[in-house]
C-alpha cells in the first residue's frame, strides 16, 4: 500500500498545469539561454497544455523553444496546435522531421495536419511518409472536406456476427493490432456490411458459447464517409452514440468515435461564431496583419453600402430634422432597439436550425412567436421611452411618434432576425454567414423611415 501511495503522489507531482507564472518560467528560462530547463518545463506538460505554450510564446522564442525540442517533438501536438502557428512549426521542422511525426500519429489526426498544408507541402509530406502511412492519408484526403471520411479512424474491430463471446476474446487477446482504446466491437455480414455492434460490457458479462448475434445492438446507425460532420455529430448528440461505423459503397472501412465529437462540436461552434460575427475561419490571433485585413474587409464593404443606404433614407427627411433637432438626437435609440433585438432573435433561430429544432413544420409558429415578443417588448419599451421623451422635450406627441417606432421596429426586428435564416437555409446559403450581414442594416433603414416619416407627418 505504501508503494501505491508513493506512485500515486510522484504521478500527481509529475502532472504540470499551464498557467501564467508557468509561461514567465519559460519565457525566463529562454532569455538567459537556459534551453535544457525550458525543455523540461515544457516535457513537464501534456501535449495539448504544450501547443498552448507554444501558442502563447511570442514569434522568436517559439521558435527558440521548437528547435530545443526538435528531436524529442510529441507528434500529437501538430493535432493540437492552432492552423496558422502549426504551418510555422512545420516549416521550421523541415518535411523529413514532420514526416516521421505524421506517421506516428493517428490516421484522423495525420489527414488534419496534412490536409491544412499547401499542395506542393502535401506532396512533399506524402512522399516522405512510409507507404502504408501515405496510402491511408491519400485516402482519406479523397473524401469531401469536413465528411465522416476525413474524420474517421481506421482502427477499430470487426468479426461475424455469427462467432461466438468466446472466439471474439480469443481472437483479441491473439491479435497484434488492437486499437488503443475502443468501445464497441462491430459485427458484420459475409459482404462486411456492419449489422450489429456489441459493447465490450456485454463481451466480458457473457458465457464463451454465447453468439454475438444474441448479445448484439440490432438498431445501429451506419454513417456514409460522405456525411457532414455536422450531420455526424447531430446524430451522436440524438442517439447518444460513443462511436458509429463508417460505410463505404456499403463496405466497413472506419469508425467515429466520440472523442473525435467532440472536437467536430467545438470546431462547428467557434466556427458559427465567427460568421455571425462577419469573421471567416482564417482570421485568429496568430494570422498575418494583412490576411487578416483581407478576412474582414468584405464583410465591412457590406455594412458601408448597408449604412450608406441607411444614411440615404435619413437624408430624405432632412428638412424634418432641421426643423426638429430633437429627432436627430433620438434617432440612435430606434437603430439600437431595433439591432439589438434583431440580433437576439437571429441568434435563437440560428442556434435552433444548427440543432435541428426549428424545422419547415414549426417554422410559421416560431416567426409568430417572436413576432408576438417583438410586440409586448415594443409596447413596454415604448411607454418608457415614450414617459422619458416627453419629459425630456416636453412634448406628449414626440414621445408618442418614438414610442410607435420602437414598437415597429421591434415587431421587424422579430419577423426578420427568425424568417431570414431559415429563408436563407432554403436557399442553400448557410444562415450564419449571410444573416448577420443584413439584418441590423434592415432594422436600421426600416427604425428610421418610421421614426422620420411619422415625425414628418405628425409634428410637422
Amino acid at each position: 500500500m505504501a508503494d501505491i501511495n508513493q506512485n500515486h503522489v510522484s504521478t500527481q507531482s509529475a502532472i504540470t498545469e499551464l498557467t501564467l507564472e508557468f509561461i514567465a518560467s519559460v519565457n525566463s528560462a529562454l532569455d538567459e539561454g537556459k534551453s535544457e530547463e525550458a525543455i523540461n518545463l515544457a516535457k513537464s506538460l501534456h501535449y495539448a497544455d504544450l501547443a498552448d505554450l507554444l501558442e502563447n510564446l511570442g514569434h522568436t522564442r517559439r521558435e527558440e523553444l521548437v528547435e530545443a525540442l526538435r528531436d524529442s517533438f510529441d507528434p500529437n501536438i501538430f493535432a493540437e496546435l492552432d492552423e496558422t502557428v502549426r504551418e510555422r512549426v512545420i516549416i521550421q521542422l523541415g518535411n523529413s522531421r514532420v514526416a516521421e511525426a505524421v506517421a506516428e500519429l493517428q490516421v484522423d489526426d495525420a489527414i488534419d495536419v496534412v490536409e491544412e498544408l499547401g499542395e506542393d507541402k502535401q506532396l512533399k509530406i506524402l512522399a516522405s511518409l512510409p507507404k502504408n502511412e501515405r496510402a491511408l492519408i491519400e485516402e482519406g484526403l479523397s473524401y469531401p472536406e469536413d465528411s465522416a471520411g476525413r474524420l474517421m479512424q481506421r482502427d477499430f474491430i470487426a468479426v461475424s456476427f455469427e462467432w461466438s463471446v468466446g472466439q471474439t476474446i480469443d481472437f483479441m487477446r491473439d491479435s497484434e493490432e488492437l486499437p488503443t482504446d475502443f468501445f464497441d466491437i462491430f459485427l458484420m455480414d459475409n459482404e462486411h456490411y456492419p449489422v450489429g455492434t456489441v459493447p465490450l460490457g456485454r463481451i466480458i458479462r457473457s458465457n464463451r458459447n454465447v453468439k454475438l448475434f444474441e448479445i448484439m445492438r440490432k438498431h445501429i446507425k451506419i454513417i456514409p464517409v460522405s456525411m457532414d460532420q455536422e450531420e455526424v455529430a447531430f446524430l451522436f448528440r440524438q442517439r447518444d452514440l460513443m462511436s458509429a461505423p463508417v460505410v463505404d459503397n456499403g463496405v466497413l472501412v472506419g469508425t467515429i468515435t466520440v472523442d473525435d465529437i467532440v472536437d467536430v462540436i467545438h470546431e462547428e461552434h467557434e466556427e458559427d461564431i465567427m460568421r455571425l460575427a462577419g469573421v471567416g475561419e482564417e482570421d485568429d490571433l496568430y494570422s498575418a496583419v494583412i490576411d487578416t485585413m483581407k478576412s474582414r474587409f468584405s464583410w465591412l464593404l457590406i455594412h458601408l453600402l448597408s449604412a450608406l443606404l441607411a444614411a440615404y433614407v435619413i437624408s430624405l427627411f432632412a428638412g424634418t430634422i432641421q426643423e426638429l433637432v430633437a429627432l436627430a438626437i433620438l434617432m440612435p435609440i430606434v437603430a439600437t432597439m431595433g439591432g439589438t433585438a434583431s440580433i437576439q432573435t437571429l441568434t435563437v433561430a440560428v442556434r435552433a436550425i444548427a440543432m435541428r429544432e426549428l424545422t419547415p413544420s414549426n417554422a410559421y409558429r416560431t416567426i409568430g412567436k417572436e413576432i408576438t415578443v417583438g410586440v409586448l417588448n415594443g409596447l413596454i419599451f415604448a411607454s418608457i421611452i415614450g414617459f422619458i421623451v416627453y419629459a425630456w422635450f416636453d412634448s406628449a406627441l414626440l414621445g408618442v411618434v418614438i414610442g410607435l417606432a420602437i414598437i415597429v421596429n421591434l415587431i421587424v426586428a422579430g419577423f426578420v432576425g427568425s424568417s431570414l435564416p431559415i429563408i436563407l437555409q432554403s436557399l442553400g446559403f448557410d444562415p450564419a454567414v449571410a444573416s448577420s450581414a443584413f439584418l441590423t442594416s434592415i432594422t436600421d433603414i426600416i427604425g428610421f423611415y418610421v421614426f422620420l416619416g411619422l415625425a414628418a407627418s405628425l409634428l410637422l
